[in-house]
């Protein structure tokens, strides 16, 4: 048995598919299936359940599998201990992000990066919140960036800012007039939402729940931008995180913006999480540093906000 015929295994167990697990591991669909077929008659038993559309693993298939995952991470963080040891800020980092915020951080925090860690290979994942969580966990990715809270005790979380929510209203729609928001001013409003799995739609029903709103039926946005067009369209309001509006986001046209005021106006926290058994857990909190190192500005609202309503009155 060796790290290559595991390396196969996972693949497989992953892809479900020889011909795509071979293309993942890069040889030929002959040479991965011969190997697999080696791994079972080594451990004497029948790891795979072969049918004419797509391959099962068996029970002691996805078990054994299961634990090449872990070895192979095992063996990772081994070659990344050496790495950090000769270099402590080369190597790679895989990185998770969810997205409704990968497409508005990473502009401001990559560069930043670059400059702090010049010689540093980052990885990015853009993926819904449970999907990084899952890949998290199998040990596919180093860290992840999250909105909290996030409820796994086997994960360090490292707080990095909180990032206020806007309310988006077309410029016609009486909230528009508003110079500020509470929360019960949304009772009896509708909001536009984001489909099912993302985090966001989580946090935005909370806001909801908490101010008496309810969701808009009928409609459900695969992405901010689209949210943010809906707005614009004069179809309904929503709530958008600060940074989903900030330079160079272009602003919609016919779309105003509105901050919240109050004790506990709308947020969202952010953090970014890594297995507690990382050997990269030092190197990752001076990554998460980083991050916190953003300009405040950054997660203000309030140039935005005065901006659409220059617009308006214009």
């Amino acid at each position: 048995m060796n790290l290559r015929d595991l390396h196969y295994l996972v693949a497989l167990a992953e892809q479900r598919h020889f011909g795509r697990a071979a293309e993942a591991c890069f040889v030929s669909q002959p040479t991965l299936s011969t190997q697999i077929k080696k791994l079972e008659d080594e451990l004497g038993v029948a790891l795979v359940e072969r049918t004419p559309r797509r391959v099962l693993l068996t029970d002691v298939g996805r078990e054994i599998a299961a634990r090449a995952r872990d070895v192979l991470n095992e063996v990772e963080q081994i070659k990344g201990i050496a790495r950090r040891t000769l270099d402590p800020e080369s190597g790679t980092v895989r990185l998770g992000i969810f997205p409704t915020l990968g497409p508005y951080l990473l502009p401001h925090a990559v560069p930043l990066l670059r400059q702090r860690f010049p010689r540093l290979e980052l990885l990015l994942v853009e993926e819904k919140t449970e999907e990084v969580l899952r890949r998290l966990r199998e040990g596919q990715l180093d860290a992840g960036i999250l909105a909290l809270p996030v409820h796994n005790d086997n994960l360090h979380a490292e707080f990095l800012f909180e990032e206020p929510f806007l309310l988006a209203v077309p410029q016609s729609h009486p909230l528009a007039k508003r110079a500020s928001l509470k929360l019960a001013d949304l009772a009896e409003h509708s909001l536009l939402l984001l489909e099912d799995g993302h985090c966001l739609r989580d946090q935005a029903l909370e806001v909801c729940q908490l101010a008496g709103a309810g969701e808009k039926s009928g409609f459900r946005a695969t992405s901010l931008e689209t949210l943010r067009q809906m707005v614009a369209a004069e179809v309904g309001i929503t709530l958008l995180p600060t940074l989903a509006v900030k330079p160079p986001v272009a602003q919609a046209p016919n779309m105003r913006l509105v901050e919240f005021r109050g004790s506990h106006p709308p947020s969202r926290r952010i953090a970014m999480l890594w297995r507690k058994s990382s050997a990269m857990g030092g190197f990752l909190k001076q990554l998460a540093g980083v991050f916190r190192e953003l300009p405040k500005d950054l997660l203000d609202p309030r140039d935005v906000v005065a901006t659409t309503r220059r617009s308006a009155s214009a």
